[in-house]
């Protein structure tokens, strides 16, 4: 059978659009609390409270603060680098406060509203403090220091170095300089974050439902910050409406609610409003780069420097060195760099913490180069494709080593490349632009290639064959909307040589698998679907030992066939997945095997798979408004092996969906007191259908071989691809005025002024 490479439609839809899926804030237990968290009104400041109104109010439970909480300890983050300073990370603010939003206590009372009510009787004095709003702002003479016991607002420095890299300079033809300031952007998911916990006194087992990418996460912490054992916690993750990497860490919120259902002896539940979300959950992006390229005269690079400043926020989350580490790695990109001195800073700023989302640092690196490379190409009056022709990486040369360090595993960069370029007819969109031109059209055509890690870690899986013949997987991946019931199902599927239809795909709970790491990262097909290949194939291997042994044969003369086994050669004798499954469940089996059929995998990757893609678009600029309309998107992607191409292509369209969002569009923007202006989607700009053309997708096919599957991340490809094609179209467009850079998002005011040099 061959069901992998199949375009299935997803099995988990059904219930989601009848509008009866089961989101946490749906989940309703007798006896039910809520929690309101008093939030911070600065970015920084003294805090004193009085607590002792709101423990009065109407139908109030519990009013805690960080002294109530002060045994739980504090949350931990990944020591991913040496050096790195960690920032204590408490349940609850104590004497001073970091950010705006940031929880000071938290009202417990038996509705939300009675909740929300007794909230507003905390009494909160503040005594202002000196905010640092951007990493630049933290590192400065004079910044406030926001943790003492740290010494320091900066929390990490990574560099990487390779060649002479003054002599590159010295010996340029050209060399071209950009600046680079990231909008921070917020994830939106349709669900914002919500969580329900409830304490079963007679077993001991503590429940959280949560909104979450990570349940096996936030047991391990819940279980270890609590004093409880792993066994006695269990965390399920129920329909997650959108994760974007911003789900994947383990939030406060969801201790205090752990913390409070154990001490109440009642369910307590908390779900963010969208302005919490705004305010709390992890933001994307925000960083600054500045640096410039040495090109020889025919195109090639020859060095590249860069300086990146990343704004942690007030607290450096599990996951939160990733970003900055992963854009000082990736600003190599696809191309041949001989000499690079990149430098990646991170500090701690009085603003919500910032972390990975969807692209995690790849999309900032890659913009970068991309816009660099397009800047170097006008200093030498090269066109824009011929400069990355003349650096790519060739296919040859793979496994690649790249200037930071890493190997890239596989790849044919320019047949990507020159793909798109035939897809999107290159020459006929410049020549259509010199004619549009000259009848006073502003419009531009954007390039971008990209390269984008994914899949570093492992997973788990189980797969198990019923007496029926049926098969139960579990994953230890938890999805929140990538399609994993479907996927999954055609990866079993083919391995054992049964049809989908008889799988049923289980996750999100931890009690259903002995551990999962969680989905993020572009991770789920290589890892998860290479750790339930492993199992598959172990329980094939037992089903051919029962059938042969019940057939008389050799376990040699046992082929797999569809729906069972054969004796090779002899059609008329075989046994299917029922009878062997009966039997395996029964005493008649092989000397040495144990019953049952059923088999749990690990697998763990030796490095990281290397997607890469190239993307062409075009734009109109309108004179008088300076809105872009996007008028064309040709996209290439190779992400290895594809398992289901039309969820494939969802999972494109949802990343160029976002990646438009974030070119022309999104936006946190922060005046300097560390005050959030836009703190609503009245003010905080999503794209929408019309915002955006239909994008053209086809794709190239490089297998990996990290994993069983050959498969490569792919669902943060679109916001690595995206951006700087746009930007690059809008500065190619702008470029008779002058203009050589912008900075996202291009909104329509600012390519207005841009247009009058204002």
């Amino acid at each position: 059978m061959s069901h992998v490479g199949r375009p299935m439609k997803r099995v988990e839809d059904r219930p989601l659009l009848l509008g009866v899926g089961r989101y946490t804030d749906d989940l309703t237990l007798p006896g039910t609390v809520h929690v309101h968290f008093v939030r911070s009104a600065h970015a920084h400041a003294r805090v004193r409270l009085d607590v002792g109104a709101a423990r009065q109010a109407t139908g109030v439970l519990a009013v805690v603060t960080a002294a109530d909480l002060a045994s739980l300890g504090h949350l931990p983050a990944n020591p991913m680098l040496p050096g790195m300073k960690v920032a204590p990370f408490p349940m609850l603010a104590g004497d001073v406060v970091r950010s705006v939003g940031e929880p000071v206590a938290a009202v417990v009372a038996e509705t939300a509203a009675l909740a929300r009510d007794a909230a507003e009787r905390v009494a909160v004095e503040y005594e202002p403090l000196k905010p640092a709003v951007e990493a630049p702002d933290a590192r400065q003479a004079g910044a406030p220091v926001l943790y003492d016991v740290l010494g320091t607002n900066e929390a990490l420095v990574a560099s990487w170095k390779l060649g002479d890299v003054d002599g590159a300079f010295a010996g340029a033809r050209a060399v071209a300089r950009v600046g680079v300031s990231q909008p921070r952007v917020s994830a939106v998911a349709m669900e914002p974050r919500a969580v329900l916990a409830r304490h079963d006194a007679p077993t001991g087992e503590l429940t959280i439902w949560t909104s979450t990418q990570a349940p096996f996460r936030v047991r391990a912490e819940v279980a270890t910050l609590l004093g409880l054992p792993e066994s006695r916690v269990r965390a399920v993750a129920p329909d997650v409406g959108g994760g974007f990497g911003v789900k994947g860490d383990v939030y406060r919120e969801e201790i205090v609610v752990a913390w409070l259902a154990l001490r109440l002896g009642r369910p307590v539940k908390w779900v963010s409003t969208r302005g919490e979300d705004f305010l709390t959950t992890k933001q994307g992006r925000g960083s600054t780069a500045t640096g410039e390229i040495a090109v020889a005269a025919d195109g090639a690079i020859l060095g590249l420097r860069a300086q990146v400043e990343y704004p942690l926020g007030l607290h450096l989350m599990f996951s939160g060195a990733v970003p900055p580490f992963n854009h000082g790695r990736l600003i190599p990109g696809a191309y041949v760099m001989p000499a690079i001195d990149i430098t990646s800073r991170a500090s701690y700023t009085t603003t919500p913490p910032l972390g990975p989302y969807r692209g995690a640092g790849r999309p900032e690196g890659i913009f970068f180069t991309e816009r660099l490379l397009d800047e170097a190409a006008r200093a030498l009056g090269m066109d824009p494709a011929e400069i990355r022709r003349r650096n790519f990486v060739p296919r040859e040369a793979f496994p690649y080593k790249s200037a930071a360090g890493f190997v890239y595993d596989s790849g044919d960069y320019a047949a990507a490349f020159e793909k798109a370029l035939a897809l999107a007819d290159y020459p006929g969109l410049r020549r259509r632009q010199r004619e549009a031109r000259e009848r006073g059209v502003i419009t531009g055509v954007g390039l971008a290639s990209y390269v984008e890690n994914a899949a570093l870690g492992w997973e788990s899986g189980s797969v198990r064959v019923e007496r029926t013949g049926a098969v139960t997987v579990v994953t230890g991946s938890s999805p929140h909307g990538q399609g994993h019931e479907t996927t999954w199902a055609q990866i079993v599927a083919d391995a054992l040589g049964v049809e989908p239809e008889v799988i049923a795909v289980r996750h999100g709970d931890t009690h259903g698998v002995a551990q999962g790491f969680g989905t993020f990262g572009s991770r789920s097909t290589a890892l998860g679907g290479g750790a339930l290949v492993r199992a598959a194939g172990e329980i094939r291997e037992k089903g051919r030992r029962i059938a042969a042994f019940l057939l008389e044969a050799a376990p040699a003369d046992v082929r797999p066939v569809d729906g069972g086994f054969q004796v090779a050669g002899v059609p008329a004798r075989g046994m299917t997945w029922r009878q062997v499954a009966t039997a395996a469940y029964g005493v008649r089996l092989p000397p040495g095997d144990d019953p049952g059929l059923e088999a749990t995998a690990f697998f763990r990757a030796e490095a990281e798979t290397w997607s890469f893609g190239s993307c062409v678009v075009t734009v109109d600029v309108d004179r008088d408004t300076g809105r872009v309309a996007l008028t064309s998107c040709v996209w290439v992607d190779d992400a290895g092996t594809i398992v289901n191409p039309l969820l494939a292509e969802g999972q494109l369209h949802g990343s160029y969906a976002q990646g438009v969002g974030q070119a022309l569009l999104e936006a946190l923007v922060y005046d300097r007191e560390g005050q959030l202006l836009t703190a609503s989607l009245m003010d905080y700009a999503v794209p929408r259908a019309d915002d955006f053309i239909e994008p053209v997708l086809d794709k190239t096919v490089t297998p990996s071989p990290r994993n069983p599957l050959g498969a490569k991340g792919l669902g943060e490809a679109g916001c690595i691809a995206v951006p700087p094609a746009i930007v690059n179209a809008v500065v190619d467009a702008l470029s008779p005025f002058g203009l050589r850079h912008l900075d996202m998002p291009l909104t329509p005011e600012k390519v207005w002024r841009a247009l009058r040099g204002t």
